[in-house]
């Protein structure tokens, strides 16, 4: 048994045999006795290494995520953090624990109030117990900031080195959880004052619980898998990038006090502290300084993505519409959009590529603002597809614009206001 154990690819194919097993319908906790008698720990690297290998063999991703959080289970405890790496405070590995100590805190909160809860009877007004309650929910809400730190900027780099299992299978669980949440939310805006303590424990039961369980089951898979193994994967300059662009997507419940200087950003900022050339098109000519304050300052948003479905360049105005940040250059546009929609992205970039289509038009309210998605091919003289150019405003104020506002009138009202200073 030893041979097997100290046997790289006979523990994974040992793992991927429990983990069908599971598909399979074992019980985890089964699975998991096996798992220590046989192999003692699980390295984190072999889990990732496994969850790829089957979907490669055609195992769908729905099903992956359908049985993970089993796998979490069945696996909890077991994997070995003996071999992780440090890292300093201010380390974006560093934040996103604290972030995860942090979620853990709320969570705790939440269920001590459940406990309470259970020892009233069931007629008992507990509208201001169940109200704190829903105050601690939300802020569990502040993970989505976590959530999209890992989708835009960790996640991107381990593409980069071949790891996609994460990506695939993490970025499916984030929005299970964001669904949860959103159920639970409007399950706890249905209560009103007054609220008996019979109604206040089934709606924690139905609608907040299963949303506490899919955030733990996430800081597991990411203290146990994604952080250890990203670890090992990325290079300082890579962590570089994601510490600098961080703050754009903002934190989850904790503000990091600690600053952290890799010895690579200094390098990198020189590097791109180069010569200004003039960029010169067939209209005119620009500086790089002119032509970026001028795509940064047209009212809209621009993405470009390339006839190889690669997101090469996005506008960085004042007023984003969509968060984006520097990591998704490079990246597959597939992979920069939910599971759920991807399939769409992929049917209006096939109809571009094959010129059944040039242009399609999306509107959607968001946020009380009313938001307008366009999507135009990108064709030279030749009429060879060049890419694709998303296009995204908030016209939510020129939608109410009436009557005539010209040029005159500017001027006129300038003079007036001249004339009130003297």
């Amino acid at each position: 048994m030893s041979e097997l154990i100290n046997n790289a690819q006979k523990r994974r194919e040992l793992l991927k045999h429990m983990i069908k097993q599971i598909h399979g319908g074992e019980a985890p906790e089964a699975v998991k006795q096996q798992l220590l008698r046989l192999m003692g720990e699980v390295p984190y690297a072999d889990v990732i290494m496994v969850e790829q290998e089957l979907m490669a063999e055609g195992m769908p991703r729905e099903e992956i995520l359908k049985f993970c959080d089993l796998h979490s289970q069945a696996l909890r405890g077991v994997i070995t953090r003996s071999t992780v790496k440090e890292v300093p405070p201010g380390h974006p590995v560093h934040t996103f624990r604290q972030e995860n100590r942090a979620l853990e805190w709320e969570i705790l909160q939440i269920r001590e109030a459940a406990e309470d809860l259970k020892k009233m009877s069931d007629d008992a007004d507990v509208t201001e117990l169940f109200f704190r309650i829903k105050d601690r929910f939300h802020r569990l809400l502040d993970v989505e900031k976590h959530y999209l730190r890992k989708e835009n900027l960790l996640f991107p780099y381990l593409e980069k080195h071949g790891i996609t299992g994460p990506s695939t299978v993490m970025w499916g669980k984030h929005d299970e959880a964001r669904a949860l949440m959103k159920n639970a939310l409007e399950a706890l805006d249905a209560v009103k004052p007054g609220v008996q303590a019979g109604e206040a424990r089934a709606v924690l039961s139905l609608a907040v619980e299963p949303v506490l369980e899919a955030l733990e089951e996430m800081i597991l898979k990411e203290e146990e898998i994604l952080f250890p193994m990203a670890l090992d994967a990325l290079e300082e300059e890579e962590w570089a990038e994601i510490y600098r662009q961080s703050p754009e997507l903002g934190f989850c419940l904790v503000d990091p006090e600690a600053e952290w200087e890799p010895g690579e950003k200094r390098r990198e900022e020189k590097r791109r502290e180069t010569e200004e050339d003039r960029i010169h098109l067939p209209t005119g000519s620009f500086t790089r300084e002119e032509l970026e304050a001028i795509l940064n300052t047209i009212p809209f948003d621009i993405t470009f993505v390339d006839r190889d479905d690669t997101v090469r360049y996005f506008s960085h105005g004042k007023e984003r519409i969509f968060a984006r940040n520097r990591a998704i250059l490079g990246r597959k546009v597939q992979r920069c959009h939910p599971p759920s929609s991807v399939a769409v992205v992929e049917r209006i970039l096939r109809d571009f590529r094959s010129g059944r289509e040039d242009h399609a038009a999306f509107w959607i309210n968001m946020k009380g603002r009313f938001i307008h998605i366009e999507y135009f091919a990108l064709r030279n003289e030749k009429g060879d597809y060049l890419g694709t150019l998303e296009v995204s405003q908030d016209l939510t104020e020129k939608r109410k614009l009436q009557g005539e506002q010209r040029l005159l009138n500017y001027v006129r009202k300038e003079k007036e206001h001249v004339v009130e200073r003297e």
